[in-house]
This record gives C-alpha cells, sequence and structure tokens, in this order.
C-alpha cells in the first residue's frame, strides 16, 4: 500500500505539470483543473480551424503557393502594396501597373523581383489633379482584379 502522504504530493506533483503545461496562474487544484479545461478547448478550436483551412479549396499547396497574395497600407500620402507569389508571373506586373494607371495612382516607389518568384513592393501616391483619399479596399480591390484578369489571359494563351 502506498502511503497517504506519497499520493499526496504525486498529485500534488501532476498538478504542478499540469499548470505549467497549460500556463495556468492558479494556485488551488479546482483553478489548475478549469485553466487546464479553458485550455483543452481552445486547442480543440484550433484544431477545427486548421481543418477548415486545410480543406478549403484554396488551401492546397500548389495554388496557394502560387496563387499572388496582396495586402495594402494606407500610407500618410498614399499606399502601399506588396504582392507575392512563390512562382515566376510573366507580364503580372505590367497588369498591375495598368491597374494602378485606371485608379490614378503615381508610382512613387517600386522594388520588383521576377526571376523565380513574383515579389513588388510599391508606394503609390495620388495624381496631383485628385484631392480624394487613396482607399486601400479600393487599392486591393483593383490589384486583385488586375491579377485574376492576368490569369484568366495567361491560361487562355496556354
Amino acid at each position: 500500500m502506498v502511503p497517504r502522504g506519497h499520493k499526496r504530493a504525486n498529485l500534488h506533483e501532476k498538478l504542478q505539470l499540469l499548470r505549467s503545461l497549460t500556463n495556468s496562474h492558479a494556485m488551488n487544484k479546482t483553478s489548475i483543473v478549469v485553466d487546464a479545461s479553458n485550455y483543452i478547448e481552445e486547442l480543440k478550436q484550433k484544431v477545427e480551424r486548421l481543418k477548415e483551412d486545410i480543406s478549403s479549396p484554396r488551401s492546397s499547396s500548389d495554388e496557394s503557393s502560387s496563387w499572388p497574395k496582396v495586402s495594402v497600407k494606407t500610407l500618410e500620402k498614399g499606399v502601399l502594396v506588396n504582392v507575392y507569389s512563390g512562382k515566376s508571373c510573366p507580364g503580372l506586373l505590367v497588369s498591375i501597373l495598368e491597374a494602378f494607371e485606371n485608379l490614378g495612382l503615381n508610382v512613387l516607389e517600386a522594388r520588383v523581383s521576377c526571376a523565380d518568384s513574383f515579389h513588388l513592393q510599391a508606394v503609390g501616391g495620388e495624381n496631383e489633379d485628385n484631392e480624394e483619399i487613396i482607399d486601400a479596399q479600393v487599392v486591393k480591390r483593383a490589384v486583385a482584379d488586375a491579377i485574376r484578369n492576368w490569369e484568366e489571359s495567361d491560361t487562355n494563351e496556354q
């Protein structure tokens, strides 16, 4: 038979391990167990989100690494546009620059890499004639449309 003090020490050790695994700051048994239960629920939710991401059609490894990703941030006078694709995209730069022109954006500064992958980082500013503030969402939509049109024309050519 195991002495009662040994059981208590063993339980205390396991609770401390559970506390450290779940980043709990609780001191009593009940709170440690509640924190562990909440932690397990958070992990289950993360697993479900990851399963959804994996099963979504756009997350196949080929498509997600090759489909250009677009981000647009509003700056004091203009926008910062980042476009990245894991593959080379001949002709995409022209399509994006045409979208800028259609929006009335001047490219103030740009860095482009088109060798094995495609990466564009551009700062676009409004034309001096145009007093309107540039909406980042409008720019993002225009760039996404340009990418979609480029991809359709690229697919049709093949």
